[in-house]
């Protein structure tokens, strides 16, 4: 038995026949005292709701509630993954909610907005296919301060370098501008690709990701078309990569020098740039 009374991960894959699908983008973490440390870098969990997106057996899922998690909300589209899940929540009675669907057609904060008081907390080992594009949708939400106090989330170690990238460097694109807009975002620590079965061929990371309360203001929509514009030619100068936002005039109207490149601009400026469309 584990220190939480149920059977050993490795146990649980084995006799419910769980091996690892790839078109699923699935690699199970089965090291407990890394899902433990998962579950830590979250902060305090005991008046929490958390989301959790594609538990699969339920190694982090088991390391939320064991850590103290009020409540557990586990979004699981493999259906394989189940009965595993549905032995956790009886260990943790009233305490798992486990949502079997599709994350990318799940709506977030209507799950939120059920969650009766207390903080919503978004923890994750994300499936390396939908990862980043969950994240975007996150960072994008309409009504802001969002629906979660924080986003706790594990992805291949280059994506979280583009999260926390900052203005100059090779990793600094779209995803560190809109991280760096709405969120004060840092990679918590490693996680090797011996920790996963089967292990990846990359190392992982986790990225702690807190809303600001007040980001500069601008229109989500509008900001994403520009750095869309901004970074699909991110060697060209800006006045060519923004021409069919307005060129060299909008520039001007915003107060950048159009012969920089985007991955000099600070998301202030980025956000001037936006307001000036």
């Amino acid at each position: 038995m584990s220190m939480d009374g149920l059977p050993p991960l490795r146990a649980v894959i084995e006799s419910h026949g769980l091996q690892a699908k790839k078109a699923l983008g699935q690699n199970f973490l089965l090291d407990l005292n890394l899902t433990g440390k998962i579950a830590r870098a979250a902060g305090d969990l005991t008046e929490a709701t958390v989301i959790e997106v594609g538990p699969g057996p339920g190694g982090l899922t088991r390391a939320l509630l064991f850590s103290g998690a009020r409540r557990v909300i586990a979004i699981e589209r493999d259906e394989r993954c189940l009965e595993a899940l549905a032995e956790v929540s009886n260990h943790y009675p009233g305490r798992l909610e486990v949502v079997a669907g599709d994350a990318l057609k799940t709506d977030f904060a209507a799950l939120a907005g059920a969650a009766s008081g207390g903080p919503v907390k978004i923890v994750a080992n994300l499936p390396y296919n939908i990862g980043t594009e969950l994240l975007i949708r996150w960072l994008t939400v309409t009504e802001w301060p969002p629906f979660y106090t924080s986003m706790t989330l594990m992805f291949q170690r280059e994506v979280a370098e583009r999260i926390v990238a900052r203005p100059g460097s090779d990793a600094y694109g779209r995803l560190g501008v809109l991280a760096g807009w709405r969120t004060d975002a840092r990679i918590a620590f490693d996680v090797p690709p011996q920790a996963f079965t089967p292990p990846p061929k990359v190392t992982s990371s986790v990225v702690h990701l807190a809303p600001r309360a007040s980001p500069l203001p601008a229109e989500v929509k509008k900001l994403g078309r520009v750095t869309e514009a901004a970074f699909g030619q991110r060697r060209k100068m800006l006045r060519q990569s923004v021409k069919s936002l307005g060129g060299e005039a909008l520039l001007t109207r915003a107060g950048i020098d159009p012969t920089r490149r985007a991955e000099t601009l600070s998301v202030e400026e980025f956000v001037r740039l936006t307001n000036a469309v």
